[in-house]
C-alpha cells in the first residue's frame, strides 16, 4: 500500500467511524479527548523539532514551548474533544526514560496482607 492509499484509508476509516458513532448513539465513547498522534521518524533533535515546526505551520499553529521543558516538541489542533498532535520525543527524555526503565523488574513489592 502507498502512502497516498494508507493515507486515504485512515481518512475512510476515520469518516466512516463517525459515521457509524452518528447512526449508533447508544454505542458509547470515551469520556475524554481522543487524540490523533503523529511522531515523525527518529533523527536529531534538530530534524525531529523541524519536522514538527513544519506540521505546526499547516495546522496554523504554533509548538508550545512550555512543553520543552518535558523533552517533548508538539503541535496540536484540536476539534473540540477531538485532535490532531504531532509529537517528538527528544533525545534526553528518550534517554531518561531508557534508564528510568532499566529498573523495571529489580525491584518486587512485598505482597500485600489479605487479611
Amino acid at each position: 500500500m502507498t502512502a497516498t492509499d494508507y493515507r486515504a484509508a485512515v481518512i475512510q476509516g476515520l469518516q466512516g467511524l463517525a459515521a457509524f458513532l452518528e447512526a449508533n448513539p447508544a454505542v458509547p465513547v470515551p469520556r475524554h479527548d481522543v487524540t490523533f498522534l503523529y511522531f515523525p521518524t527518529r533523527g536529531t533533535d534538530a530534524e525531529m523539532i523541524a519536522e514538527i515546526d513544519r506540521i505546526a505551520t499547516l495546522l496554523g499553529v504554533t509548538p508550545d514551548p512550555s512543553d520543552t521543558a518535558y523533552g517533548h516538541h508538539k503541535a496540536r489542533l484540536a476539534f473540540g474533544p477531538v485532535a490532531y498532535e504531532a509529537l517528538a520525543i527528544l533525545a534526553a527524555r528518550r534517554a531518561q526514560h531508557q534508564a528510568d526503565a532499566s529498573y523495571s523488574g529489580c525491584v518486587i513489592p512485598e505482597a500485600a496482607d489479605a487479611a
